[in-house]
């Protein structure tokens, strides 16, 4: 036989009613605050759990490719040096090596990058060129050949001068008959110091279908 629930009626005043709503919006309000804490901690351990899972296979592929690069890098070095001596090469001008199997199928290429690099004289010359330019318009040619010098001294998106512009400049500055142009470039040919990247090595392979080269993904980025 179920038992039979019996309800209380409980009278109050406003101020007492008024004074029981508000404990339960703060007991409600404490429990939230409660249940996004403990879900903060949840969060927490499932970020460190999956960092401490994630991390020893990140770094067993990352020390997997750096002994794979210097093991290629071994072999090709030997080849490249074999090359020079077969080829006579007494001047090396390549930056880059391409190896094709004679299978036709498959190809490793080797090389650096070269970054444009500059002195901080390159401000000097640039602002030189420009001032001198600026007073030599007097007609429509010497206005264009002034509008091509500045924007071969335009930088790019990222603030820096593109080498393959500026060294341009001696051309049109030339063109300009101006000692003091002429004076502003030289500085910033000057200025030039170019660098070159860490070596890159990339793996393709020929698809038989399209004959078109695939790259071997080496990177979290590619793979």
């Amino acid at each position: 036989m179920e038992e039979n629930k019996k309800t209380q009626t409980v009278e109050m005043t406003e101020e007492q009613l008024a004074r029981f709503r508000a404990f339960e919006e703060a007991e409600a309000k404490k429990a939230a605050e409660l249940k996004k804490k403990e879900d903060r901690q949840v969060y927490d351990e499932l970020v460190d759990n999956a960092i401490e899972d994630a991390f020893p296979k990140l770094k067993s592929v990352s020390d997997s490719l750096t002994m794979a690069k210097k093991s290629v890098l071994s072999t090709f070095t030997t080849i490249l040096e074999m090359k020079r001596e077969v080829l006579q090469l007494t001047k090396e001008r390549q930056r880059s090596h391409t190896f094709t199997h004679s299978g036709g199928r498959l190809r490793i290429t080797i090389g650096a990058h070269k970054c444009d690099g500059w002195k901080d004289t390159v401000t000097d010359g640039v602002q030189m060129v420009k001032e001198a330019c600026m007073d030599l318009i007097k007609d429509d040619t010497t206005r264009a050949l002034v509008n091509q010098i500045m924007a071969l001294m335009s930088p790019d998106k990222e603030g820096n001068l593109k080498a393959a512009k500026a060294l341009q400049l001696r051309r049109l500055a030339d063109e300009l008959h101006n000692e003091r142009i002429s004076e502003g470039v030289q500085i910033i040919e000057e200025a030039y110091i170019p660098s070159t990247s860490k070596t890159y090595i990339y793996g393709e392979i020929k698809d038989e279908q399209t004959g078109a080269w695939k790259s071997i993904p080496l990177g979290m980025t590619e793979a």
